[in-house]
């Protein structure tokens, strides 16, 4: 039923109204350099890390070769401090020439030679968040800027910009001139987190209508307890978060952090599940270059990441929370009756034991289910949904599940029927 009703929200929210460019169907995938590289500009004493053509290159190398972009990671995003600190003659916005003597333009004619999509940051208002020029008297300018370059995707944020009141005129006016470029650029949008910061109340349909995905909460920080802080918002705004999200528009609890320096391996497959049931976009902030194995396998995951990239686009909920172990469940119906369910465990102390019944965690009441372990690729059985289910979850850790629905013979009017 929760599945059915959710459907039923979608389809009345979205449709003719939603933005309509064709893109981010799913949760789009990727690598972005913010949090990982922040705003390096210092290439003399830094040039492995600091913010250039290079890095980016290099990234895409990486994505390529090591199999990322066989795996569904597609975008190159570029985020603050790209910029030269002055437009040139002609108002235009253009590239460090130290640190991008190719432009923007030949960084994204390397990237689309590696069948990858190039991502950019600007900002709404007057300058960047690193005070770098950004687009707020440009807007239109700047769109078609963008597009003559061969950008794909478009990050617009906004803390400079004071009176977050005029973002409902600004973002909308920046959706018109990207769709007037003629040029697919996913735009990603930080007007709701602005909104939320400033208590001026979201008008979700509205940023539906004009954004790809966007920002509902605070940056991301490399640590296990910034992680925390952005699944807790996204449970208690859930009822109003879920309605919203759907094929072409999707809420962005910012990027993942695996691979980086604070999260243990258990910690970062449960970002990895949570940010799946989340129907979150993908985007890693990390160093591909020198992560290692056990991290790359978690974001290279291919049932993780079918779940997260499943077509119904439905966005899970928590549906139970047990206070005493410090154990939560979430579940997300995917497409054809498919359920897959986490167990999350915020627990520091040692594994813990749950046993739950089925129906409990809003499955469908009247079929039964194969249910497999994600991360661990095995199957548990099959339960019926007055049938309890038992899980062992590690400190800081999920269990993630899949549930199929079972196709069974049955007798129906004195004919044997495929239910």
């Amino acid at each position: 039923m929760w599945a059915s009703a959710v459907l039923l929200v979608l389809l009345g929210s979205f449709g003719a109204n939603a933005l309509d460019n064709g893109l981010a169907r799913t949760p789009p995938m990727g690598w972005l350099a913010w949090e990982r590289f922040r705003c390096n500009v210092n290439c003399t004493a830094d040039p492995k890390n600091c913010v250039s053509e290079k890095l980016f290159m290099e990234m895409a190398d990486r994505l390529v070769e090591d199999g990322y972009k066989d795996a569904g990671y597609e975008y190159v995003n570029i985020d603050d401090c790209w910029m030269a600190k002055q437009r040139d003659a002609n108002n235009k916005l253009y590239a460090d020439p130290e640190r991008f003597p190719s432009g923007i333009k030949g960084l994204a004619d390397y990237i689309h030679s590696k069948g990858l999509k190039l991502g950019i940051y600007t900002a709404y208002g007057n300058f960047t968040c690193q005070g770098y020029p950004a687009s707020g008297m440009h807007l239109e300018l700047d769109a078609q800027t963008f597009a003559e370059w061969g950008v794909d995707m478009l990050k617009m944020d906004g803390c400079k910009q004071m009176d977050r009141h005029t973002m409902k005129k600004g973002y909308p006016q920046m959706t018109k001139y990207l769709n007037a470029t003629g040029r697919p650029i996913l735009f990603s949008c930080s007007w709701p987190d602005y909104e939320r910061g400033a208590g001026i109340p979201i008008n979700y349909t509205l940023v539906a209508e004009n954004c790809n995905i966007w920002r509902n909460y605070v940056d991301i920080q490399d640590s296990w307890q910034s992680v925390l802080s952005i699944i807790d918002y996204y449970a208690k705004e859930q009822d109003t978060l879920v309605p919203v999200a759907g094929p072409g528009n999707f809420n962005d609890p910012d990027m993942l952090i695996i691979g980086d320096f604070s999260l243990s391996v258990e910690q970062a497959k449960a970002q990895m599940a949570m940010w799946a049931i989340l129907a979150a976009p993908l985007l890693m902030s990390n160093d591909l270059r020198t992560i290692t194995p056990e991290y790359r396998d978690i974001l290279l995951n291919k049932d993780v990441i079918a779940i997260s990239q499943d077509n119904a686009g439905i966005m899970g909920k928590r549906v139970l929370q047990h206070h005493a172990n410090g154990i939560e469940a979430w579940t997300r119906p995917l497409s054809n009756g498919v359920f897959s369910i986490v167990f999350f465990s915020r627990s520091v102390k040692e594994p813990e034991f749950v046993t739950v019944v089925m129906k409990a965690l809003a499955v469908s009441s009247d079929t039964s289910y194969e249910v497999t372990d994600v991360y661990a690729q095995k199957s548990m059985g099959v339960f019926k949904p007055t049938d309890s289910i038992t899980v062992y979850v590690n400190p800081n850790g999920v269990v993630m599940l899949k549930a199929t629905p079972q196709k069974v013979w049955k007798v129906e009017n004195n004919m044997i029927v495929l239910n």
